[in-house]
C-alpha cells in the first residue's frame, strides 16, 4: 500500500507540473512538451564541437557503423522470419513473453526487466551513448545540433539530440547514413565492451565448496521428504562435512536402500533427515552406492560457462538470460538479478556483484538498443539508412520515385512480423 500511494502521489504531481507547464509555458527555451512528456532541454550543445579533430577517425567509424548496420539489419528480419515460421509450425501456447506490457523493454513494466539501479543505470547509458553518437557525428559531417535534452514521463525515459533538419537534409547521402548509423554503433560497440568486461570480472569469483543443495530429484528420498532448498549439508550419519567431495566420500559406503541421518541447514536452522537411499538413475550412470536425491550447486560450471560466452553464439546466450527457463539459465540469473546464489561465491572486494550487474545490464540493454534499431523500418535509425541506401541505388537507374513505396513497404512488414510473434499465439488458442 505504501508503495502504491507513493506512485499515486508521484502520478498526481507530474499531472500538476504538465498542467502548470501547459498553462503558463515556464522556461520555454529550456521545457517543452511532446504530449504528456516533458523534455528538459539546452542549446548549450558547443562541447560538441571539441570532436571535430578527430573528423578523420569519427568518418571511418561512422563508415564502419553504416555498414554494421547493413549486416545487423539483415540478420534481424532472418531472425524475424524464422521466429514467425517455427511460430506457425509449432502453434505455441502463449507465455509471459508474449504479454503486452513484455513487449518493450521498460524496466519494472517489462517483467523481465526490474526496476533496479544497474536497470536504470544501463537504460540512462543506452540513451545518451545513441544520442550523443548523433551529435558527435552532425558535427563532423557539419550538421548544427540545436539542442540536447532529457524526456520526463514521471521518470526519465530518454534523451534527445535536435540536429538542425534543413542542414540534414542539405548534407550529402553518406554524411547522413554516418549520422544515423553513429548511434547504433555507439550501442553495439558499448554493449560488446561491457559483456567483454562482465565475463573477465566474473572469473574473478571463487566457489565456495560447501555442499549446497538446490535441486530434489523427484521420486526421491530427498524431495519424498521435503527437504528444503536451497539448503547446506553439514553431516552424514552424525560426521560433520563441508565440502561436497566429502559427502560423496561418506556416502560410497553407502548401498541402496540403506538409511542414513543428513543433517541440513536451511536459514541458519539444523534439522536431521532420515533418507532412505535409492539406486542411482540410470542417466547419471551405474553405481554401486546409494543414491539420496540431490543436485549441488555447481559454481564452477557457472564460471565455465560465463568464460565461454564471449563469442557470438555466447552473446546470445547472455542476452536470453533474463528470459530463459531452463536450468542453465537460472544458473546464469546470478549475471543480472539479486538471487541467493551470489552467497555462493568468495568475491574480490565489497559491492563486486553491483558491479557484475551493472556491466551485465549495460551490455544488455546497449546490445538490444542496438540490434532492435538497425531494423530497417521508419522512424528507427535502421529505416533511414535503408531509405539512404534504396535511393542511392534507384537514382542510378532514374526510379528514386518509388524509395518512399518501398521503404513503407518494408516497413510495414517489419511492423506485421514483430506483432505476428506476439500475436500469433493468442490467435492459435483462442
Amino acid at each position: 500500500m505504501d508503495w502504491f500511494l507513493i506512485l499515486l502521489s508521484c502520478i498526481a504531481g507530474y499531472v500538476l507540473l504538465l498542467a502548470y507547464i501547459r498553462t503558463y509555458k515556464p522556461f520555454p527555451r529550456f521545457i517543452t512538451l511532446y504530449g504528456p512528456i516533458i523534455g528538459l532541454k539546452t542549446d548549450q550543445v558547443g562541447f560538441f564541437d571539441y570532436f571535430r579533430k578527430y573528423s578523420g577517425f569519427l568518418r571511418i567509424y561512422g563508415t564502419i557503423g553504416v555498414a554494421m548496420v547493413v549486416i545487423v539489419s539483415i540478420a534481424m528480419v532472418v531472425m524475424l522470419l524464422l521466429s514467425v515460421n517455427l511460430t506457425l509450425e509449432l502453434k505455441p501456447e502463449p507465455t509471459s513473453l508474449h504479454k503486452p506490457q513484455n513487449i518493450f523493454l521498460i524496466p519494472g513494466i517489462n517483467e523481465f526487466v526490474p526496476s533496479t539501479f544497474a536497470v536504470w543505470f544501463a537504460f540512462i547509458l543506452t540513451l545518451v551513448i545513441h544520442e550523443f553518437g548523433h551529435a558527435i557525428l552532425c558535427r563532423v559531417e557539419q550538421i548544427a545540433v540545436k539542442s540536447m535534452g532529457v524526456l520526463l514521463l514521471i521518470i526519465p525515459i530518454g534523451a534527445f539530440v535536435e540536429p538542425d533538419e534543413e542542414e540534414v537534409k542539405k548534407a550529402e547521402s553518406w554524411p547522413r547514413m554516418r549520422m544515423y548509423g553513429a548511434g547504433i554503433m555507439n550501442n553495439l560497440v558499448i554493449g560488446l565492451i561491457s559483456f567483454g568486461l562482465l565475463v573477465s570480472l566474473f572469473g574473478f569469483a571463487v566457489p565456495v565448496h560447501e555442499p549446497i543443495v538446490v535441486g530434489l530429484y523427484q521420486n526421491y528420498s530427498a524431495a519424498d521428504m521435503n527437504i528444503p532448498t536451497p539448503s547446506i549439508i553439514r553431516s552424514v550419519n552424525g560426521e560433520s562435512v563441508r565440502t561436497t567431495a566429502e559427502v560423496s566420500d561418506l556416502l560410497n559406503n553407502t548401498r541402496p536402500y540403506d538409511t542414513v541421518r543428513i543433517g541440513f541447514e536451511n536459514n541458519g536452522e539444523l534439522k536431521e533427515y532420515a533418507l532412505n537411499l535409492s539406486p542411482w538413475p540410470e542417466s547419471l550412470g551405474v553405481k554401486e552406492s546409494g543414491f539420496m536425491g540431490v543436485y549441488y550447486y555447481n559454481g564452477q560450471g557457472v564460471i565455465d560457462t560465463v568464460k565461454s560466452m564471449f563469442s557470438p553464439i555466447g552473446i546470445f546466450m547472455l542476452l536470453s538470460v533474463p528470459f530463459n527457463p531452463t536450468m542453465e539459465g537460472q544458473y546464469l540469473r546470478i549475471l543480472g538479478f539479486d538471487v541467493t546464489d551470489t552467497g555462493y561465491y568468495e568475491v574480490p572486494f565489497p559491492g563486486y556483484w553491483e558491479v557484475i550487474h551493472l556491466l551485465f545490464w549495460s551490455g544488455f540493454i546497449n546490445l538490444a538498443a542496438g540490434l532492435f534499431n538497425a531494423l530497417p523500418m521508419i522512424p528507427l535509425d535502421g529505416g533511414f539508412i535503408f531509405k539512404e541506401g534504396t535511393e542511392r541505388l534507384l537514382s542510378r537507374r532514374g526510379l528514386s520515385r518509388f524509395t518512399d513505396h518501398i521503404v513503407g513497404f518494408v516497413s510495414s512488414g517489419m511492423i506485421i512480423l514483430m506483432v505476428a510473434i506476439f500475436l500469433l499465439p493468442y490467435l492459435f488458442h483462442l
